[in-house]
């Protein structure tokens, strides 16, 4: 048999983890081809391809933000090549009913759960000519017949699955690749998948070190873990982190971790991660004690937070929190409270997403008793709850997208810590923001750097008064010449850069001593020099030079000088 493995991805640098792995598990069962593609390629492109394959078997890898072109192409597939056998699984499907084979002719099989089980019976029930009958998590068509197997574990032993890696069946050129070290969760939080798990499974140590050997050693830049909690077992957590400690040459880590569950070892270990290796994402989903109850959330808050304040103090790892939005018995104020304690916490980034009533999930089940409505269609994002109205979740998705224009682009600190001291409270500062922002329309279109600065400038003159006013727009203009290099002559308005002639005299002097300073390193000079009146720590004129250094193979670098 001719087995094509397919998925559609939203980005073109992802690369499957799923599909490999069932290749690496069924090669002995035909000839296998994998082909990965975006949701944003024209369908016709695709289904040509994948019949150029002439394969006897597609497979796809089904998610949320694949759904409806996956199916889609199976129908067009379905009426092209009737007798092509046409096999979908993965997340979105697994919890799906027989009715799917109605809606859709071309579908042959549906594999609930992990896949290289139920896959590798398929292909073995085909080449036999038999019904897969006996066939674990597998529902099937047979002409106008069908039939389910019976439900039984998921794979033992991880180890029992070929290293993809090892076959050199993952592209490892695209810069990024998912790895993972274990499957399942110690924890049942609701609106998560991982709720079905019965326990945790782990690769051994001596096939992580061999995957992450070769992984290390051709230097893929960035590596994501798909762990759903790394650190469930703190041990093996720190073997793994002294294993990419010491034979990292350049890779980038992102990890899913619960913070609770660092312990002292572990947290001295991360004390030695040079900047730029790790990443956590950490999961706080909510402050409210209520709704982390609902929702089945089993971790120490009070711990989280002492320890994501030691990582942010004595470590280089960089940290990624997360708030979920329209849970059970969380309001709008409770939120913003919610946003605020984690801000408190000063995460390099910090993500607001609201909640998606996942098929198989088990708050998806709980929905109609706890009042929330979701939308029918992927990804399934709720709608209403008992506790905010649809107007509320609009307002928090606004603060989200503002959140990742300011904060989490790292762009904006000295306006957003005036703004907050003029707000009283980092949510507030975001709320003035996201009305000013949904009242100009800003919230329908991307914007550039550039853009975002000059609605901010507008912001601030329409809705500050002096001396208020004049501290923000200094403020930003000082954000705006650290991340963005200013040319003399052609400075945004909310700089003031009429220098007095003794002024540009310092000035230039100053270059002057930077200039001789970098010479023969081949670093190039420019500069920017502006008058600041308000800034909150003067009450004074005070001139600051803006030192740009561009060097081949290396970002701009700018320093601040104050005359």
């Amino acid at each position: 048999m001719r087995i094509l493995l397919a998925t559609l991805h939203s980005k073109f640098i992802h690369a499957s983890l799923a599909l490999p792995y069932l290749a690496a598990y069924c090669s002995d069962l035909g000839q296998f081809v994998i082909r990965e593609f975006t949701i944003h390629e024209p369908r016709e492109n695709i289904l040509a391809m994948i019949l150029a394959e002439d394969p006897d078997v597609v497979a796809f890898s089904v998610y949320l933000w694949n759904r409806r072109e996956t199916f889609d192409l199976i129908d067009a597939l379905g009426v092209v090549c009737p007798d092509l056998r046409i096999v979908v699984g993965g997340p979105e499907v697994s919890f799906e009913a027989p009715s799917l084979f109605d809606r859709h002719p071309g579908l042959t099989a549906l594999i609930r759960g992990e896949g290289e089980l139920p896959f590798r019976g398929l292909l073995q029930a085909w080449a036999k000519g038999e019904k897969p009958s006996q066939v674990p998590r597998l529902m099937w068509r047979e002409g106008n017949q069908g039939g389910q197997g019976p439900d039984t574990p998921p794979i033992e032993d991880l180890d029992a699955i070929p290293s993809p890696f090892a076959l050199g069946l993952i592209d490892l050129n695209r810069g990024f690749v998912y790895y993972e070290t274990s499957r399942g969760c110690p924890y049942r939080c609701a609106f998560c998948l991982s709720a079905r798990d019965e326990r945790v499974r782990a690769f051994s140590m001596e096939r992580i070190r061999s995957d992450l050997r070769l992984l290390m050693d051709h230097e893929v830049p960035k590596i994501k873990l798909v762990d759903r909690t790394f650190n469930y077992d703190a041990k093996r957590a720190r073997e793994i982190f002294r294993e990419i400690l010491t034979h990292n040459r350049g890779s980038h880590f992102h990890f899913e971790i619960g913070a609770h569950l660092l312990d002292e070892a572990t947290l001295s270990l991360l004390e030695e991660v040079p900047p730029g290796m790790f990443q956590f994402e950490i999961g706080v989903q909510s402050t409210l004690p209520g709704t982390l109850n609902v929702i089945n959330r089993e971790a120490s808050l009070e711990l989280l937070e002492t320890n994501v304040r030691r990582l942010r103090e004595k470590s280089n790892v960089a940290l990624h929190l997360d708030l979920i939005a329209g849970l059970p018995e969380e309001g709008y104020i409770d939120f913003l409270k919610s946003l605020d304690r984690v801000a408190a916490l000063r995460p390099h980034h910090l993500q607001i997403e609201p909640v998606k009533l996942l098929p198989g999930a088990p708050l998806r089940e709980q929905a109609p008793n706890l009042q929330l409505k979701f939308d029918p269609n992927p990804p399934y994002t709720v709608l209403r709850t008992a506790d905010l109205d649809h107007t509320d979740l609009e307002r928090l998705r606004g603060i989200s997208r503002l959140l990742d224009l300011t904060y989490n682009a790292g762009r904006l600190d000295r306006f957003l810590g005036a703004l907050q001291k003029s707000a009283g409270s980092f949510s507030a500062a975001l709320e003035q923001l996201e009305n000013y922002w949904r009242r100009e329309g800003l919230l329908r279109f991307p914007l550039s750097q550039k853009a975002v600065f000059e609605h901010l400038a507008r912001f601030v003159s329409q809705g500050f008064s002096a001396p208020r006013q004049n501290i923000l727009r200094e403020q930003l203009a000082r954000d705006f010449a650290h991340c963005e290099r200013v040319v003399p002559g052609n400075a945004p308005d909310f700089f003031d850069s009429r220098l007095h002639p003794q002024e540009q005299q310092h000035v230039h002097r100053l270059v002057q001593e930077e200039t001789a300073r970098v010479k023969g390193q081949g670093v190039k000079i420019q500069f920017f020099a502006a008058a600041f009146h308000h800034l909150e720590e003067l009450d004074e004129r005070r001139i600051i030079l803006f030192i740009y250094e561009t060097a081949s193979g290396r970002g701009l670098k700018v320093k601040e000088i104050r005359l």
